[in-house]
């Protein structure tokens, strides 16, 4: 991706921000809530099902700011959303201790997998080790298609090359290429490549232009992926919709709110289990 676009693409996310954030736009149209959160809930699909609900009871809207959980927090923590639908916990928790949320609230799970060329010239098909498997990758020599975009998705990848003890970016300009792209455009050009990528089981499901590829590595504990729900916190910014936003994450943490997740299916296959503690 070059400079200049992503540029334009920064530009365009500012601009969106800011008009969400001026007051006259809240004036004519509350009351809404804004989301900042994550491209595997909205490329998924899920929002398109879950917020028309939550809207239907509640009177509110949402409007999604969909971007990378590294760019989500950071909006978060500019103030530029009330509430944050994430899937980093260990950022999540850090943007709690640091007083820029109130309590951070398990919302639901998926899983990652790991896609390629059903062909598998890395021969990992049917591997339940993920770090084994990205060693595999490493040692072929195989593209991989990383988000590179700070994203939950980005976080959990890199930790899993830790734990492969492989400094992936050393191959970066070769056969490791970050893309600095959401989830569906990273799957995107894995798949006019022919390579591998890390990705959320949900967005795979919803994804269309599979090409040759499939899923190859999938049941290691490890690719556990799970959501959380934030509520900005209004002593570190007063103009925060916190009460309206407190008002959806009770929702999405109750059993119908829960039971609308758990409903959402594609091909008759579920995307996300709820699992919010009462």
């Amino acid at each position: 991706m070059s400079t200049r676009y992503r540029l334009r693409t920064l530009a365009s996310i500012a601009m969106g921000l800011a008009l969400l954030a001026s007051p006259s736009v809240h004036a004519q149209s509350s009351p809404f809530i804004v989301m900042a959160s994550t491209t595997s809930t909205e490329q998924s699909g899920l929002f398109g099902h879950l917020l028309p609900a939550f809207t239907q009871r509640t009177g509110i809207a949402v409007r999604v700011v969909a971007l990378g959980t590294g760019q989500a927090l950071a909006v978060a923590a500019r103030g530029d959303a009330d509430l944050l639908f994430v899937h980093d916990r260990p950022a999540e928790e850090s943007f709690v201790a640091e007083g820029l949320g109130l309590s951070r609230r398990d919302v639901m799970y998926n899983d990652f997998v790991i896609v390629g060329p059903i062909a598998d010239p890395a021969a990992v098909s049917g591997l339940r080790d993920v770090a084994r498997a990205l060693h595999k990758i490493a040692e072929s020599r195989q593209p991989f298609l990383s988000r590179g975009d700070k994203s939950g998705t980005h976080a959990a990848e890199l930790r899993y090359w830790r734990d492969a003890g492989i400094d992936a970016r050393s191959g970066q300009g070769g056969w490791y290429k970050e893309v600095g792209s959401g989830m569906g455009p990273t799957l995107n050009i894995a798949a006019s490549l022919n390579g591998y990528a890390l990705t959320d089981r949900a967005t795979w499901l919803n994804f269309r232009n599979r090409g040759a590829l499939g899923v190859l590595v999938e049941g290691d504990p490890r690719l556990f992926n799970q959501y959380g729900v934030i509520v900005v916190n209004p002593a570190r910014h007063p103009h925060v919709k916190a009460s309206l936003a407190q008002t959806f994450a009770d929702w999405v943490l109750s059993r119908e709110g829960q039971g609308v997740i758990a409903a959402y299916k594609i091909g008759g296959e579920q995307l996300f289990f709820p699992n919010a503690r009462p």
